[in-house]
């Protein structure tokens, strides 16, 4: 597959330059995978062939890259259209999607399954989900058990006994599995003393496919069971006939098997690569009673073991499947029971998520907390799938993005606009929205939607005017897929002392829980340290470790992955002898490690002691020395090892500079090109910067701009022997910086805003005319001043969503200064704008500017602004009048809350161009 990588991205407002200047760019090819891509949601899988062409191509015009289709439940009423998943004729609908997406540069990615997780008609009991049940008995000297040892939970008649053991109060342990016959009857007696006697089963979770489409219903599969992910893969061989289907890369959503603990072999791999039998430790597992240290050292046993049946028994052999078909696999590994970074790092294209929204200080961003769900997209955890990217030498990192957002109908794409540069900035480059509904031309209006999504569908009214947000992300992703990522710190990621806990059984990792296992942790303290101010950085996991090497003193973590300058070991009580022993090897290979603390102990129960005195003679050959205050060095063969609890002190004592930039408040993130550096840079605080940044790398710089596409040289100078140079950015704005050594790059300079003159208002009325939406087209209007047109005095108002035309005239007494900057102010929701005659551009974000210098005269001018709002006020009005919309199988419709979805008491929301509108001369 071709490559595409290396950027830095720093967003700065509006840019125009001359027509002579944009015949030459520096932005790289654009690509479809750079393109933002859909989930693409296939209700009851209705799909036609006219329908399917007429759905591709509204996609492909309004900037969509690709779609990644999902078949699930259907609309009611339209049975007699629907198609069975992988059937000869689902098959034939997918080969003409991927021939009319080939044909119109479209990318198709595809769900191994029907709605999630992976499971089907094809996973009898036999090879579903699996439970450990444990059933508890006691026993007094010469009783006999007076019960059958059978299973007592309903529907678990396929149940096995897998291990009965027996403790006493003096610590002896007895395995009386041989002792109980075919019907369950115990052959056994104590001679003295009280015995309680654990039962454990192998069950089954009888979880079902969630949302499952037709053809797709059935038991979830046991992804721990080799053999069983064997069954499931060969239905798709068998609909596919082993030839490749043009599919770019099949999907796995987030891991959400609930209950899933347990596999039939799972004994067998435990003392395999535990070392001791897990039967004889089944009150620890199962119970909290007992020596606390112990639990928590087996339950992390079992949850390592957890991670390597998932790893070793369904994401590698699903990828090696997929590879088969010339196919890729993308994965959301968050939410599974392992080691995130291995399990992402197993993949082609690791996948993270965004659900809910993230509060942002940018002044106008509208956040009302009913809108809301209670959840902020935390980067450091998007960061997870990013560095098993990174560190693998893998091109591309995507995101589902958007997912509740805001409540359904009320997402703005300025809303839309920091959540996406927040996920480029913790490594994502490519995006897919979640999502839109392939709809039929005869649904009527709002047409087919999807419970849980952010509507990106054309019959969105804010749909005419998308292009905006498109053409601003596929600007960010070109540069972001550019080259290769210029973190310069590996940061260990002690996953073991998120295992080593007494609580619980299995340890699923979710997006949801990161104030349980992340967020307390001295790691992820370190990472958003760094992060401020203003080092990059990628995870690594134990085996990662294992596998790097080190070449003239930098870590290689993969044969196409960029170097790191350092690895450093956060504060941790756990860590395995065999991972000190390796680091201690990249060290005497040259490389330079910090300790922020030693590690303490090893983790898990078997050979405990004597690998606890391997550890302790390992850490006291380390003579450490104060080389400074605070700093301890030891020389360790042809590298070194610092132990520094202030991180950033040994980070400086070694030269490793930060970008200073962040003292601004503003975020950036790096990737390297054969010419130079990209730096992405964006402004999420509430205030605007107008300064020379330090940068840390030097020679010609060329701002882009990704909102508009325009280019220029930017202000640059050399102070305290700092390369600097000039960036303006607004609250809510981002810039991109090329910096080159290259002689033969354009020679345009940015044109900064100097010295604003008095603004100057736009005072005459302006005239209102509705082009398309509904339910009906209202009147024209004049307004002596603008407003929502909610407030205007025709009732069709409030409950229309679509487009209105604004028009008015203004005059400029004289055109001598630099640059005019208009300003729309507020906007509900987006505008596209038009300066006598000329199109200006979409305004689809804060701040709402636009340089229109060149489209301005002297004299009498005029101005067109089309303004889209949400669906938000016609739903609302729907749901008032009773008008039946939402009519689904399986969960029908609910709100960001999971409740029964009713608009009907929401607040009208705000609509159109509420100003107020100026310009404002700048020399």
């Amino acid at each position: 597959m071709k490559r595409f990588f290396a950027v830095i991205l720093i967003t700065l407002s509006l840019a125009n330059f001359s027509s002579a200047q944009t015949q030459k760019t520096v932005w790289p090819t654009l690509e479809k995978q750079m393109k933002p891509w859909v989930r693409w949601w296939w209700m009851g899988s209705a799909v036609d062939e006219k329908n399917l062409t007429t759905n591709l191509s509204t996609y492909q015009k309004a900037g969509i890259g690709g779609v990644e289709i999902t078949p699930i439940y259907g609309a009611v009423g339209y049975e007699n259209k629907y198609i069975d998943f992988l059937s000869p004729k689902w098959m034939s609908m997918l080969q003409f999607t991927i021939n009319k997406s080939r044909s119109l540069g479209l990318g198709v990615d595809m769900n191994t399954g029907t709605g999630w997780p992976f499971g089907g008609p094809q996973i009898k009991p036999e090879n579903a989900a699996t439970k450990l049940i444990t059933q508890k008995y006691r026993l007094k000297e010469g009783e006999k058990l007076n019960e059958a040892i059978k299973v007592k939970e309903a529907k678990q008649e396929i149940a096995k006994l897998q291990a009965l053991t027996a403790y006493n109060n003096k610590g002896e342990i007895l395995n009386l599995l041989n002792k109980v016959d075919e019907n369950g009857n115990l052959d056994w007696s104590p001679t003295k003393g009280n015995w309680e006697i654990y039962a454990l089963f192998t069950g089954k979770t009888r979880q079902l496919v969630k949302r499952a489409a037709p053809g797709g219903a059935g038991f979830t599969l046991d992804h721990l069971d080799k053999g069983s992910v064997a069954v499931y893969l060969t239905r798709f061989d068998n609909a596919f006939t082993h030839k490749p289907q043009g599919i770019r890369s099949f999907f796995n959503d987030s891991y959400e098997v609930y209950g899933a603990n347990w596999t039939p072999t799972f004994f067998e791999e435990f003392k395999k690569n535990r070392g001791y039998d897990l039967r004889n430790y089944l009150k620890e597992l199962v119970g909290d009673e007992g020596n606390s240290e112990t639990i928590a050292r087996v339950k992390s046993d079992y949850r390592e073991t957890m991670n390597e049946l998932l790893l070793n028994n369904f994401t590698r052999p699903w990828t090696t499947w997929a590879h088969k078909y010339k196919s890729l696999t993308k994965n959301q590994s968050h939410g599974s029971p392992g080691n995130l970074l291995d399990l992402y790092s197993a993949v082609d294209i690791p996948e993270t998520e965004t659900f809910g929204s993230s509060h942002f200080a940018i002044p106008g961003l509208r956040r009302n907390a009913a809108d809301v769900r209670n959840v902020n997209p935390d980067p450091m955890m998007s960061k997870f799938a990013s560095s098993a990217a990174h560190t693998t030498g893998k091109q591309l990192v995507s995101s589902e993005t958007f997912t509740w957002l805001t409540e359904h109908f009320k997402t703005s794409f300025s809303q839309c606009k920091p959540e996406a540069e927040q996920l480029f900035l913790s490594g994502v480059n490519h995006i897919f929205y979640h999502g839109t509904t392939n709809s039929p031309a005869d649904a009527p209006w709002p047409g087919w939607l999807f419970y849980a999504s952010v509507q990106m569908n054309p019959t969105n009214s804010l749909w005419p005017q998308i292009d905006g947000l498109n053409k601003y992300i596929a600007r960010c992703q070109s540069v972001l897929q550019s080259g290769k990522p210029d973190n310069e710190l590996l940061l260990y990621w002690p996953v073991y002392d998120v295992w080593n806990n007494a609580k619980g059984l299995d340890m699923a990792l979710k997006v949801h829980d990161v104030d349980e296992w992340l967020h307390p942790t001295p790691f992820y303290k370190l990472a958003i340290n760094l992060s401020k101010v203003g080092y990059a950085f990628d995870f690594a996991s134990d085996n990662l470790i294992a596998q790097t090497a080190v070449e003239k003193g930098l870590l290689k973590t993969a044969a196409n992955s960029s170097p790191y300058k350092t690895l450093i070991i956060p504060q941790c009580e756990m860590m395995s002898l065999t991972t000190f022993t390796e680091i201690m090897a990249l060290a005497t290979a040259g490389a330079t490690i910090i300790f922020q603390e030693l590690p303490k102990d090893v983790p898990g129960l078997n050979d405990l002691s004597a690998r606890q005195n391997q550890l302790k003679k390992a850490l006291a050959q380390l003579e450490f020395v104060e080389v400074i205050k605070g700093i301890k060095q030891v020389k360790v063969g042809k590298g070194q090892v610092l132990l520094a609890n202030d991180v950033q002190q040994a980070l400086q004592f070694k030269s490793l500079k930060r970008e200073g930039l962040t003292d601004t408040g503003l975020q950036f993130i790096r990737r390297t090109i054969a010419e130079g550096k990209y730096y992405y840079i964006v402004n999420h605080t509430d205030k605007a910067v107008d300064t020379y940044l330090p940068i840390n790398e030097n020679g010609k710089v060329v701002m882009m701009d990704p909102l508009n596409g325009t280019f220029g040289l930017a202000a640059t100078k050399v102070e305290n022997n700092q390369f600097k140079t000039r960036v303006q950015l607004k609250s809510g704005e981002s810039i991109i910086l090329k910096i080159t050594k290259e002689n033969q790059i354009v020679g345009n300079k940015w044109s900064y805003l100097e010295k604003p003159s008095a603004t100057i208002p736009f005072t005459n009325p302006w005239n209102l005319h509705f082009t398309q939406g509904g339910p009906e087209l209202p009147a024209d209007q004049q307004l002596t001043k603008l407003t929502s047109w909610t407030n205007v005095d025709d009732r069709k108002l409030q409950s229309f969503s679509g487009t209105g035309v604004y028009t008015t005239t203004f005059t400029l007494p004289v055109k001598n200064a630099k640059e005019y900057v208009l300003n729309l102010n507020q906007v509900d929701e987006s505008a596209k704008v038009y300066v006598n005659g000329q199109a200006v551009g979409i305004l689809w974000s804060i701040p709402f500017e636009a340089r229109i210098g060149k489209y301005l005269k002297a004299g009498a001018n005029t101005i067109k602004v089309e303004v889209v709002n949400l669906m938000a006020n016609r739903i609302r009005n729907m749901d008032i009048n009773k008008i039946k919309w939402r009519n689904y199988h399986e969960i029908n419709f609910v709100d960001i809350n999971y409740k029964d979805f009713d608009a009907s008491k929401w607040d009208i929301m705000p609509s159109g161009l509420i100003g107020p509108v100026s310009i404002t001369p700048f020399n």
